[in-house]
C-alpha cells in the first residue's frame, strides 16, 4: 500500500463533497448539511460538491484541500487555511450552490437560520491555522491514513509562511477523531457547550485542540 499526498483540484469536487458532508456528521447519523438542507443524502452530496467549486473560496473550496491517495485512489482529505477569510464567504458559496441546485430564494433565506446553532458551540483563535473537513473513506479507516495526512499538512505549515499555531475542532464524543488528533500532537484548548447545539445535533458541543508548530 502506497500513500501519496496531493493538492485537490476542481476535478475532485465529488469526492470533496462526500468528505465535507461526512465531516459535518462526525460520528453521528446526521450533521449540519442534513439539518440545514432537509433533502435526501444524494442531494446533499451534490450540493457539497458545488461548494467545492464555487466562485467564493470558502472553507469548503477545493483549493484549501489536501487529498491522501492510496495506490492512486483518493482515500481521505482535509482542508487548512491560515485566517478566517474562508469562513466569511460561506454565505456566498451557499447561495451559489443553492442557485445551481434549484433551491429558491425564499428557502435560501431559511438555510442559515436553520444552521445558526453551530455558531453557539464554535470557538477559535486568530492568527492560527485551522484544519477542517477531515474524513476518510470507510474502507481505508483504521490504517493511520488520516494521521499521516494531517502530519503531512503540519509539516507543510511548519516549513512555510503563516501562523505558528494550528487548531482543529470536532464534535464532543467523536473519540476516533480525538485519538487521531492527539496522536498528531494536538492538546486541549477549549470546549464550548450550547443547549441549542445539543438540541439540534444530540451532543453537547464542540471540543477544540491546538498545536504549536
Amino acid at each position: 500500500m502506497t500513500t501519496h499526498f496531493r493538492p485537490a483540484t476542481a476535478a475532485d469536487a465529488k469526492f470533496l463533497g462526500w468528505v465535507m458532508f461526512m465531516a459535518a456528521r462526525g460520528h453521528l447519523p446526521r450533521g449540519w448539511f442534513d439539518i440545514v438542507l432537509r433533502r435526501p443524502v444524494e442531494f446533499d452530496l451534490a450540493f457539497c460538491a458545488r461548494l467545492a467549486n464555487a466562485k467564493a473560496k470558502s472553507w469548503w473550496h477545493h483549493s484549501f484541500f489536501t487529498i491522501a491517495e492510496v495506490d492512486g485512489a483518493p482515500a481521505a482529505a482535509a482542508c487548512a487555511f491560515p485566517d478566517e477569510a474562508p469562513y466569511r464567504v460561506s454565505g456566498d458559496a451557499m447561495a451559489e450552490a443553492s442557485d445551481r441546485m434549484g433551491i429558491g430564494k425564499a428557502e435560501q433565506a431559511e438555510l442559515w437560520p436553520r444552521g445558526r446553532f453551530m455558531m453557539s458551540a464554535t470557538s477559535g483563535d486568530e492568527d492560527c491555522w485551522t484544519i477542517e473537513n477531515v474524513a476518510t473513506l470507510p474502507e481505508f479507516r483504521g490504517q493511520g491514513i488520516a494521521r499521516t495526512l494531517i502530519e503531512h499538512m503540519l509539516d507543510a505549515m511548519a516549513t512555510g509562511r503563516g501562523p505558528k499555531q494550528v487548531q482543529i475542532s470536532f464534535l464532543i464524543g467523536n473519540a476516533p477523531a480525538e485519538a487521531v488528533y492527539r496522536a498528531c500532537g494536538f492538546t486541549f484548548a477549549e470546549e464550548k457547550l450550547a443547549k441549542d447545539f445539543e438540541a439540534a445535533m444530540g451532543v453537547p458541543g464542540i471540543r477544540r485542540l491546538a498545536l504549536d508548530l
